[in-house]
């Protein structure tokens, strides 16, 4: 999975950002796959701000989620504990 690289949020990065996550989830569905892992994508050298890339990626696999039943469990794995403090606190707002 190789997501955009940020050139400063106008050319269309978060769609681009958002479309890489579900052709993943795509793809697993497809597989029967019952559980994927991703990292924090685009976050690293391709520069996309982390803030934001972590609110695309949450609402990305919520919406699926919400709509497929393939897969069941999706895991986030974060770089250090900054990553890790923003998705909590993003997954903690769907309750």
């Amino acid at each position: 999975m190789v997501g955009p690289v940020w050139r400063g949020g106008h050319v269309r990065e978060a769609e681009l950002l958002r479309a890489a996550y579900i052709s993943a989830l795509r793809l697993a569905e497809n597989a029967e796959v019952g559980s994927i892992a991703f990292p924090c994508v685009s976050t690293g050298v391709y520069g996309y701000p982390k803030a934001q890339a972590c609110a695309i990626a949450v609402s990305a696999v919520s919406d699926w989620l919400a709509a497929h039943e393939l897969p069941r469990e999706v895991l986030f794995c974060c770089f250090g504990a900054d990553d890790e403090a923003l998705y909590r606190e993003r997954l903690g707002e769907l309750g």
